[in-house]
């Protein structure tokens, strides 16, 4: 009776040699639109009950072979099924049984901080999904929560009594079993592990999710290349866990131990990405427990931070004569914008003193990476995220608005005697990120106000804190002085770091630059500079240069100056600007070409003050 089913016609139906074959059959009608691509496996509507879950639909959806319909299909059918997943009787039943099983005072709840996406596996159309059951429910399995309790007691043992791994593997054998203990009885584990499931949801906390690896390493070059990638996760889920002593084990302090180890490691995260922010669980009253490398609270005005985009339905396109989806942003303070923009600028600035191979290596020791597999010496975390005001439009005139609380901390393999540099080194590479641009859509400009839609473009980052350390200086003079500061002290951490020389100011060559081709590195071509003047069309003094009808080409706006996306040729523009009210902030890679050598002569021509920081 609970098992998930799919509502609707089954006849077994020839499917369509191809999505186009959806037209009315044998009647020739001029100018007709077809029908939209059909996302089920047969042509028919198929109504999914409520609690037939992903799985059921995996089961029934289409494989495309045409590419132009197939991101477009697998964004249809995954919204659909959270939009429609009732859960909840199936999920109380779960939980419950977890109580029942686990006993009095053996479960206990934890929730996820953001996002969750634990085990898993590539589904059709490379869908990752996360781990679900025979019946098709969100879960973290029994054998993963005994690894999270497992390697947490390692870790520690490792630490508290300066034990090996192996002789650490051997010391928690009376708690979780080893069959190579000589001790008989330490051979089977004292404690059960039972699976933990959401609390009764309709859907489980099943949301969907996006990856967009934006810049990626082509060889020695960082190529600018975005790749979305919708996918599921878990989001702000509470979890029942339940852990209890096997019949033959009376002793309470084993089960009492275990316990602190699991509820520590799951507050460490546990899953995909916990470096990223996801997979951090806690319990009630037991949140941050360490002094992070950084805690800022941040305002964002502008164009915000998106997540996944949100199927709305296929419109017919008759210039390209197909369908197209259509498709709505989602606004959602992430953990992956930060620590995407922070590498992004950690790549900018080290290549112009390092090689591309030792920026690489890094990269993944302090950021963490896929191949070669590194977990990072830098976790970064987000708290207390939210959406204050997401523009409403001309009307309302209002600017979007988000907040929450940035923290930076150390990894468990990061080493202690590298914690001060990682300190220094971070501290002022999240001063500069904040201070050369924003984070997310719109994060090369300030923000700043239109007639049309967009209303507001741009991104503007405020910054919460006593600490001196994120203050800027009172006049622009000592402003462009302390952005060199910063600099300066960022290669110096580094040079620390890696033993060898970061000078700062000899920097590299790293490609020599055209009109059309440029590297987003601060070498050699590259020049930042504070200046003052005056702004117009509610733009600020820099912006407003930019946007100048000396400055355009063909009365547009020029692509190698502002970016482009015509043509099938993305550039995003070589040029960021940061509003600093009296003053801007602009950062131009490949300066000594023209068009971008212009716009640098033209800011000098117009300013009333100019400072060059580099």
């Amino acid at each position: 009776a609970n098992k998930p089913t799919l509502k609707g016609n089954k006849k077994p139906l020839s499917p369509p040699s191809s999505p186009s074959s959806h037209k009315l059959e044998d009647k020739k009608i001029v100018n007709a639109t077809p029908l939209p691509p059909n996302h089920w496996l047969h042509d028919q509507s198929i109504n999914p009950d409520p609690t037939a879950s992903f799985v059921e639909y995996l089961r029934w959806m289409r494989p495309y072979s045409d590419d132009s319909y197939r991101e477009g299909t697998k964004l249809q059918i995954m919204q659909q099924a959270v939009d429609n997943a009732n859960y909840s009787d199936r999920l109380k039943l779960l939980s419950d049984r977890t109580k029942l099983m686990a006993g009095e005072g053996n479960y206990f709840q934890v929730k996820s901080t953001w996002r969750i996406r634990v085990g898993g596996h590539r589904g059709p159309e490379s869908i990752l999904i996360p781990a679900f059951d025979a019946l098709g429910m969100p879960y973290i399995p029994s054998a993963t929560l005994r690894g999270i309790a497992r390697n947490q007691a390692i870790i520690e043992m490792t630490k508290t009594k300066k034990l090996s791994w192996s002789a650490a593997e051997k010391a928690i054998a009376p708690y979780f079993g080893s069959l190579e203990t000589d001790n008989k009885a330490d051979q089977g584990g004292k404690v059960v592990f039972l699976d933990a499931y959401p609390l009764p949801s309709k859907n489980g906390g099943l949301a969907l999710d996006m990856a967009n690896n934006i810049w990626q390493w082509d060889g020695n070059q960082v190529k600018y290349s975005p790749n979305p990638n919708t996918f599921y996760s878990l989001q702000e889920t509470t979890f029942i866990v339940g852990i209890r002593l096997v019949s033959t084990c009376k002793d309470d302090q084993i089960l009492k131990q275990v316990k602190q180890w699991l509820v520590t490691g799951l507050r460490d995260g546990i899953g995909a990405q916990v470096n990223s922010g996801y997979g951090q669980l806690i319990t009630a009253g037991n949140n941050q427990q360490t002094t992070p490398i950084i805690k800022l609270e941040f305002d964002i005005e502008g164009q915000l931070i998106h997540g996944y985009q949100k199927f709305e339905r296929w419109h017919w396109n008759d210039r390209i004569n197909n369908y197209q989806v259509r498709a709505t942003p989602q606004a959602e303070v992430r953990t992956t914008a930060f620590k995407s923009m922070l590498r992004y600028w950690f790549r900018v600035i080290s290549l112009g003193v390092l090689t591309p191979s030792k920026v690489k290596e890094w990269e993944a020791t302090l950021f963490g990476a896929i191949e070669p597999q590194s977990y990072g010496w830098v976790k970064f975390n987000l708290i207390d995220g939210k959406v204050v005001n997401q523009e409403p439009g001309k009307q309302g005139g209002k600017v979007g608005k988000q907040s929450g609380t940035l923290l930076l901390d150390y990894n468990k393999s990061s080493p202690e005697s590298q914690h001060q540099a990682i300190a220094k080194l971070f501290k002022n590479l999240t001063w500069l990120m904040l201070n050369l641009g924003g984070v997310g859509q719109g994060a090369r400009r300030p923000c700043y106000s239109r007639n049309n839609r967009p209303y507001h473009r741009g991104c503007t980052i405020f910054i919460d804190t006593e600490e001196d350390f994120w203050f800027l200086a009172e006049t622009a003079k000592s402003t462009a002085a302390l952005y060199k500061k910063r600099f300066q002290d960022f290669y110096s951490s580094l040079q620390q770091l890696m033993g060898e020389t970061c000078d700062g100011q000899n920097r590299k060559t790293l490609n020599t630059p055209t009109q059309d081709t440029w590297s987003e590195v601060i070498d050699s071509h590259c020049r930042i500079i504070l200046c003052e003047g005056n702004s117009s069309n509610h733009k600020p003094f820099a912006l407003s240069v930019l946007h100048d009808n000396e400055l355009k080409r063909n009365g547009d706006y020029d692509g190698f100056l502002c970016g482009t996306v015509r043509g099938g040729q993305v550039k995003p523009s070589p040029i960021w600007i940061v509003d600093g009210d009296d003053y801007q902030i602009v950062t131009i890679f490949g300066a000594t070409v023209d068009p971008r050598k212009r716009y640098l002569q033209k800011l000098q021509e117009q300013s009333q003050n100019i400072y060059i920081i580099m």
